[in-house]
């Protein structure tokens, strides 16, 4: 039903910035949950930050201040602006949704996203 197409990883230096961009195509809507999540070499997957169809955010903890989740409601692209990039910050990152008929509360939890991009490498250097 729908496809994500993942862009705008890659390497940066500590203290740099960058932006990803997640565009949805087939069947979509602009009210959608969504989120990104992000996996280190030898870590579990973990979420980063969500949006669900109000425009509500959330994120985890640690990255309160430093990450900004956003999304283009009429281009149906999802944006992770990235600031104060740190090393630890290096991994895969991916996009993910669900499918319209799901109206549980949309947390910040793998379980509530079916539909996943590739995934973007993040590499932040010292």
């Amino acid at each position: 039903e729908v496809q994500l197409e993942v862009s705008g990883g890659g390497s940066v230096q500590a203290g740099g910035s960058l932006r990803l961009s997640c565009a949805a195509s087939g069947y979509t809507r602009s009210a959608r949950c969504m989120g990104w999540f992000r996996q280190a070499a030898g870590k579990n997957r973990e979420g980063v930050a969500r949006i669900d169809s109000n425009g509500s955010t959330d994120y985890a903890d640690s990255l309160r201040g430093r990450f900004t989740i956003s999304k283009d409601n009429v281009a149906n692209i999802l944006y992770l602006q990235m600031d104060t990039l740190k090393p630890e910050d290096t991994a895969m990152y991916y996009c993910a949704t669900r499918p319209l008929t799901w109206y549980s509360p949309c947390r910040l939890a793998d379980d509530e996203f079916s539909i996943w991009g590739q995934g973007t490498q993040v590499t932040v250097s010292s």
